[in-house]
Parts: structure tokens; sequence; C-alpha cells
């Protein structure tokens, strides 16, 4: 089914090359052709075998992140735009998106390269920052875009409009607007809902609001939102995505976010979404 196979490995985690070894060494006893990530092949001390980001997307079948969440999000990022799927050896601490610890690899690895495994498609957002109405930087993002008061000494002044429509005006520390995977992250924090990643919605979580009446807002997932920096706001604001740094905010920046791309997450067979919940946030 997986003839060719990219492994793209956390950077600066020396912890990770076990892990990959025994990818590796499984890939290879199976017969299967694979490619390395420069962090792969530094780890492996074949240097000389690496190659970039784009080459994995355009010529693997599918590609095995060996890290934690933060991983995944930024291969995700990057290979939105080819058609492939992505596989997560969990190396981190909560690891959502990321399924498969280091002892059950060759137990997993087996099963999927058999077929048996779930595939579920995840879909990304991107943000346009536009200031004097010219498009300054533009991001993507799998779990969220924040927009946050930065270096602002004080709450954050910003208007907030869905489809041409006013929603509100608000003065808080920020907004986070998140996918339903990245409702598990920033956006649970902060006080949002927990979406089923299926769904396709978007959520507006307002970070420390200065009122009492501010509550997360559900919208539909091909919505246009346009969120308004108070021109008068004193200060710079920031916006991330996928908690990156993107652009620093100037006051009467408009900031526009949507649907972008999507990619695929290869789960193993039996995969529970509720199962995760319960570990990962301690359910009892």
């Amino acid at each position: 089914m997986f003839k060719k196979i990219g492994l793209i490995a956390k950077d600066g985690d020396i912890k990770v090359k076990a892990s990959l070894e025994v990818v590796v060494n499984f890939l290879h006893k199976h017969h299967l052709d694979i490619m390395l990530d420069a962090t792969s092949a530094q780890l492996l001390s074949r240097t000389d075998c690496a190659v970039h980001i784009d080459v994995l997307g355009c010529q693997c079948d599918l590609i095995i992140v060996i890290g934690g969440d933060g991983t995944l999000l930024q291969a995700a990022r990057f290979l939105a735009k080819h058609d492939i799927s992505l596989l997560g050896i969990n190396l981190g601490r909560l690891g959502f998106l990321t399924d498969i610890y280091p002892l059950e690899i060759e137990k997993y690895l087996a099963n999927i390269l058999e077929g048996a495994f779930f595939e579920e498609d995840r879909f990304l957002i991107s943000a346009e920052v536009y200031h004097d109405n010219q498009c300054v930087s533009f991001c993507s993002a799998l779990n969220d875009i924040v927009i946050y008061r930065g270096n602002v000494p004080h709450v954050l002044s910003f208007e907030t409009w869905v489809n041409g429509h006013f929603v509100n005006r608000q003065y808080a520390d920020g907004l986070v607007v998140a996918t339903p995977t990245g409702s598990t992250a920033y956006a649970l924090s902060a006080g949002g809902p927990i979406i089923h990643p299926t769904l396709n919605v978007l959520v507006l979580v307002t970070i420390c609001p200065h009122n009492f009446s501010s509550r997360p807002i559900i919208i539909d997932g091909d919505s246009d939102i346009k969120i308004t920096i108070d021109p008068e706001q004193r200060g710079k604001a920031q916006l991330d995505g996928d908690s990156v740094f993107c652009q620093t905010l100037r006051p009467g920046d408009s900031i526009m976010i949507k649907k972008s791309q999507s990619i695929r997450l290869i789960h193993p067979q039996g995969h529970d979404h509720y199962a995760t919940l319960r570990n990962k946030l301690d359910w009892s």
C-alpha cells in the first residue's frame, strides 16, 4: 500500500534517535524505500541522504513524524499542499495527534503497512494580515491562529466580523480562532469547548475578556473571519499560528482568517477519540 515512506524527526532532541532507528530498521526489514529529512539524516549520521521536506511531500506515500504534536503540526503546515498522509510517533507529553508510543512502533507499523488503519481528514486555517489595505503577512495553522496583546501593557481592543456581519467589539488579552483539531490546545485552556475533529466548524475563544458576558462562539467552518485592531490602540499586538510567531500587529491592522488546505492523519485501527480524551485529560 505504501511504497515510499518519508521520515521527519523532532529537531534538537537526542531521545528521538532510538525511536527513529527502530522505525528505519523495521521499514528496511520490510523492503520499503525511505527518505529522510535533515534532522533524521543528521541523527543517523546520513547527511548525504537528507532531502528537503517538499521532496518528501512530492515523492512519498506516507510521512512518519517522530516527536510530539508540535513536530506534527509543523510537518502538517509544510506538507498540506501535497496529497500526503501523516502518522505520528509520540515522544511528547500530551500527544493528541501522535498516537503511537515508542514501545508500540513495530506492532502498529506492521498493522498499518498491511492496511489496518483509520484515516482522518483535518483542515487547516490561514491568516492574512493587512496594513493600509496591503497584505503584509500570511501564515497557516492546523490548531489555531492566536491574536494577543504582545507588549501592550493593557487589554487589547478589537472588533470581530463573520461573513461580513459585525459580531462584537471586545477588550481582552486576545482571541483564539481554533479548528476542531485545535480545540484541545490553547482554546481549551482559555475555556473553549472540545470539538470532535470531524466537524466542519471553527471556534472563537476570547482570552481573559474584560467583561463577564464573553463566551466562546462556534461558527461554520467555511466562514470568513475578520479581526480589526482598534486604530487607537497603543502598542503593538502579535499574531501566532500554532504557537509560532507570524506577525507584529499595529493599530488599525486587519486579519482575515478562513479555512485553507487539509491533511490526512493515519491512526492505528481501533483508534477511539474519546479514549484519547480520557487518557490525555485524566478523566475518570
